[in-house]
């Protein structure tokens, strides 16, 4: 008989333990001009943003910023923290259960990019980068320290390594540094959440018996109500696209819930390869356990 293969998971990147008080003093001296938090799904990444910016906000506060020169005004060099949500589908009014947005986990902490278009739209990356140089630019003439935070991998890229979209020079190919586009951010400092498959996937399936039971399914079930096209709905992927399955009798209640849980997991894998291949072109991710 043969033997049958059994995949190895991908060694984890190596954990850091970084000075936060440190980098929020390299943004303030001009050596750090944009804080990016990046991760899969189920990693701690929005949490870990918020405490960031808490801590900053709290340094701010104590006067600690004090003697740095300021960022893009006379005013103190730092003032505080938001967050640039990076998730190309929290930009979606009305899709809330099923995009995890979690709105209360952000305290006090501003926000930015979320809600900003209607459920069938086809919001796009190009449009993205056009937000992100407004929020971006709003964020610092404050002299706030502004974190970039989300799982949507082309994103990231498209307003850390200057992706031009007029251009003919393919998105694939190699970038050495970030090339000097008007508005972009020049010194990005990467931080990546680690966290084993293991304990990702349990967190994935428990978050998504929890989704279901807060509503998920219902939430759906209104936007096709309000006239969002099924055919939208599929093309936002995951939650979207299995649970819209299911109220068309496509699948099972237990279809839906075993397959979707099956794609959130393989979603999460795609998404740290997409950061790892961002390490092999020389993007540096400082990883952190959260």
């Amino acid at each position: 008989m043969p033997r049958l293969k059994h995949s190895i998971p991908a060694e984890l990147p190596e954990a850091e333990q970084l000075d936060l008080a440190q980098l929020a003093q390299d943004y303030a001296a001009g050596k750090v001009d944009l804080i990016v938090v990046l991760g899969p799904t189920a990693s701690g990444k929005t949490r870990y943003a918020v405490a960031l910016a808490e801590e900053i906000c709290a340094a701010a506060d104590l006067g600690l910023f004090e003697g740095c020169p300021a960022r893009m005004t006379d005013g103190p060099a730092v003032t505080g923290a938001e967050i640039i949500s990076a998730d190309s589908r929290q930009v979606y009014r009305g899709m809330d259960i099923g995009t995890g947005k979690d709105l209360a986990e952000y305290g006090s902490v501003p926000y930015h990019l979320i809600d900003i278009a209607e459920p069938g739209e086809q919001y796009n990356v190009w449009q993205y980068q056009q937000d992100f140089l407004r929020a971006y630019a709003d964020i610092r003439s404050r002299s706030a320290v502004p974190i970039l935070c989300g799982g949507t991998g082309l994103y990231i890229n498209a307003v850390t390594r200057g992706y031009d979209f007029s251009g003919s020079t393919p998105l694939s190919a190699p970038r050495e540094e970030t090339p000097g586009r008007d508005g972009y951010p020049q010194k990005p400092f990467f931080i990546g959440t680690l966290v084993d498959r293991d304990t990702r996937n349990a967190r994935i399936d428990a978050r998504l018996d929890s989704r279901l039971q807060e509503g998920m399914i219902d939430e759906i079930r209104g936007l096709l109500a309000r006239g969002v096209p099924a055919e939208r709905l599929l093309a936002y992927g995951l939650e979207y696209k299995y649970v819209t399955l299911y109220l068309q009798g496509a699948l099972s209640y237990e279809q839906m819930r075993n397959s979707l849980a099956t794609a959130i997991h393989q979603f999460a894998k795609r998404q740290m390869t997409w950061w790892r291949g961002m390490e092999r072109s020389g993007v540096r991710i400082h990883w952190v356990e959260v």
